[in-house]
């Protein structure tokens, strides 16, 4: 794995273009896939050996019981990873299970197969056994489906809906699932927040990767005291970033990934105006730069009847709201029914801090809008209710890929009555050694 991360590192420049190709993207959001996998890659390679290491534990007759957890790979994990992060999610979630002791098969989205093609030659130049990780491509609904009836454990990322037909059928096999699925992701600017600065990360959080990421904000709260002053700044960041597409560092958003999805923002937008919302900046494709670009828009006076208020757009879409209270700011960022990123912008941290503990997600960033989460690998991310179940990153990143397995060893006694005694009188001094153990707060 330290072989890969330098060669991942040295010869990004062909994955990087690669990805492009594949997804339309910017190319600095491509990067961003590349420095994550390296990171993940430094981060298992280091740590992977402590995560899994063998664990002494108490036994039932200290000094005679002698017992240790074991960490035993699952056998073969299916990945299946989605378009919209085909290096990042379609690897980081590989490395983990192969340094767990798996063989690993990964389902490749059909938009973007090469890229993880060439990531598994990369790694086999770099030493890995090339029969421990296999990738297959095709329809989702016959290739996905036959993957989850083939391995022992199943790692999905994808839209929600897709996650409940995965998580049954792994169910109904008995076997272990990870499912990190949709998000409808809250950003909370109150009123003491540094406004400029929460315009810049709440416009980077909305419109990074042109707003194809899980983890995006689509729903921004504001005080209602600094909501003229956001948005305006907002509106003024957003009008300044640059589309289009080109194999360098020249621009800041790139095109969405199909028509399909063009389709989507489109009509979440042109269903959000024709119902009142007004769009304060964007709102229109640009088939003059590209035939799959769509501007960063800025929307206000959204209502519960617009598909884009509660329905995940998964595009460069972010819709504008007042608040009054922080009450009334967590309250409105758990409506719905998902719960995978959140962000908060304020400049009493420690208040913000107790905010966050109080809003259902797997993940909030306080004056970020979602990479300082996202990138400390050190740490688990997943999500909460519709937005699924289980953990990527961090020692849950790698234990989900293993059994955990108790050996224990009995000496000299045995756990019972020794032979020859009434179990009367073992029970009656068992008894005794119970109470004197609570007395004495053994734990």
């Amino acid at each position: 794995m330290l072989a890969f991360h330098d060669l991942l590192l040295a010869r990004q420049d062909e994955v990087l273009d690669l990805i492009q190709w594949e997804t339309g993207k910017a190319r600095f959001h491509a990067w961003q896939e590349v420095a994550q996998v390296a990171t993940i890659a430094r981060h298992y390679a280091h740590r992977a050996k402590r995560y899994l290491a063998t664990q002494r534990v108490r036994g039932m007759i200290p000094g005679l019981t002698r017992v240790e957890r074991l960490r035993v790979p699952k056998g073969v994990v299916g990945v299946v990873s989605p378009w919209n992060y085909p290096l990042y999610l379609g690897v980081g979630d590989v490395i983990p299970a192969l340094l767990a002791g798996n063989g690993v098969v990964s389902k490749a989205d059909s938009q973007a197969a090469l890229t993880l093609l060439w990531t598994r030659s990369l790694l086999a130049e770099a030493g890995l056994p090339a029969e421990l990780w296999r990738i297959v491509a095709g329809d989702g609904a016959t290739v996905g489906t036959a993957l989850v009836d083939a391995v022992d454990y199943i790692c999905f990322t994808g839209s929600t809906t897709t996650g409940r037909t995965v998580g049954e059928r792994a169910a109904r096999r008995l076997i272990g699932a990870s499912l990190e699925l949709g998000g409808k992701n809250p950003l909370i600017v109150r009123e003491d927040a540094d406004v400029a600065a929460a315009a810049v990360g709440a416009a980077v959080a909305a419109f990074a990767n042109t707003g194809q990421m899980c983890i995006h904000i689509e729903r921004v709260y504001v005080h209602e005291k600094v909501y003229e002053a956001f948005r305006d700044e907002l509106v003024c960041v957003t009008k300044s970033l640059r589309l289009g597409l080109s194999y360098d560092y020249d621009y800041d958003l790139g095109s969405l990934v199909s028509a399909a999805q063009l389709a989507a923002v489109r009509h979440h937008v042109d269903d959000a105006v024709a119902k009142g919302a007004e769009v304060l900046t964007g709102g229109r494709a640009r088939p003059d730069i590209g035939p799959l670009f769509y501007e960063p828009t800025v929307l206000e006076d959204v209502t519960p009847e617009m598909d884009v208020c509660s329905q995940e757009t998964f595009g460069p879409v972010v819709s504008l709201y007042r608040y009054a209270t922080d009450d009334e700011a967590v309250d409105l960022a758990n409506r719905g029914t998902y719960g995978l990123s959140a962000s908060i912008w304020s400049r009493n941290t420690r208040e913000a801090a107790r905010m966050a503990s109080r809003i259902r997600s797997g993940s909030v960033n306080i004056n970020d809008g979602a990479a300082a989460a996202a990138g400390s690998i050190e740490a688990e991310m997943g999500g909460m209710g519709e937005s699924g179940l289980g953990r990527r990153h961090g020692a849950e990143g790698i234990r989900k890929y293993t059994e955990a397995q108790t050996v224990a060893v009995q000496r000299l006694l045995p756990l019972g009555p020794p032979p020859g005694r009434s179990a009367q009188t073992f029970v009656r001094r068992t008894n005794g050694q119970l109470a004197l153990l609570r007395r004495l707060g053994v734990r």
